[in-house]
């Protein structure tokens, strides 16, 4: 991948997952990769992994968003590119959603997005340019039923994409969103294991996805192969939305786990 060279990225959520992979990604094409995520052991494994630096970090936290863009400025001396990827996924229909996790899947998945974008602005408006990567989610697509505090949040996330792309673009601050759809991550183990990597019949190519496939996506975006690109969306679910047949399907996501 072209355009990554010496670029100075975090990615939240990368202790594992679709931020790993991401982060793995960039790191090979010779990015400089700050991963953050509140689980510290695998956090520094994967950091270690890709050479590179780990910070524990909470995204509901104005201080914390503060901490980490600092430190790396510190340490790199710029702030090139941002993956807000870290998330929590719960599944209830709106019926017996409690507000208490409504809002708490709201604020780790939306309000951390928009901290992380107001963080970055300025060292990115010092080094001249940048570019934001919000991981968004096909259910910010369609109306999925039973997954009302997630599918609201990445409704959220892809609308504010959009607002960032057009706010920042003066700046040569480029925004996109990525679309995953369903993807074998540590986040949807449980719910999927009996899809396990392969079959998954409502997505045209049949199957289920790897965090890498996400990764690459993540890592064209803000590579400096896609400078002409921002407010823009790429949807990487096996051609699930494309279809017909998830509008009467669903998968069962009342389990929450961790991004």
């Amino acid at each position: 991948m072209s355009g990554l060279q010496d670029k100075v990225v975090i990615v939240t959520g990368g202790a594992r997952g679709i931020g790993a992979a991401a982060a793995a990604r960039m790191a090979r094409d010779g990015a400089q990769v700050v991963v953050t995520d509140l689980l510290s052991e695998e956090g520094e494994k994967t950091a270690i992994e890709i050479e590179g630096v780990f910070l524990q970090h909470d995204v509901t936290s104005e201080d914390d968003w503060q901490s980490v863009v600092a430190a790396t400025v510190e340490r790199y001396g710029r702030v090139d590119g941002l993956v807000n990827n870290a998330g929590v996924a719960t599944g209830s229909p709106i019926e017996s959603e409690t507000l208490e996790q409504f809002e708490r899947v709201l604020k780790i998945n939306l309000t951390g997005v928009f901290l992380g974008l107001r963080a970055v602005i300025e060292p990115m408006k010092a080094a001249g340019g940048g570019s934001i990567v919000n991981i968004a989610s096909i259910t910010g697509l369609i109306g999925l039923p039973g997954v009302s505090g997630y599918g609201a949040s990445k409704w959220g996330v892809r609308g504010l994409t959009k607002i960032a792309a057009t706010e920042l673009g003066q700046h040569r601050i480029r925004v996109n969103a990525v679309n995953p759809g369903v993807i074998y991550t540590p986040m949807t183990i449980e719910r999927d294991a009996q899809l396990g990597e392969g079959n998954f019949p409502l997505a045209p190519l049949g199957r289920i996805g790897v965090p890498e496939e996400i990764g690459e996506a993540v890592s064209f975006l803000i590579s400096d192969a896609a400078s002409y690109t921002t407010g823009a969306e790429i949807t990487v679910d096996g051609g699930w939305t494309s279809g017909q047949t998830m509008m009467t399907q669903h998968l069962d996501t009342t389990d929450e786990t961790a991004a």
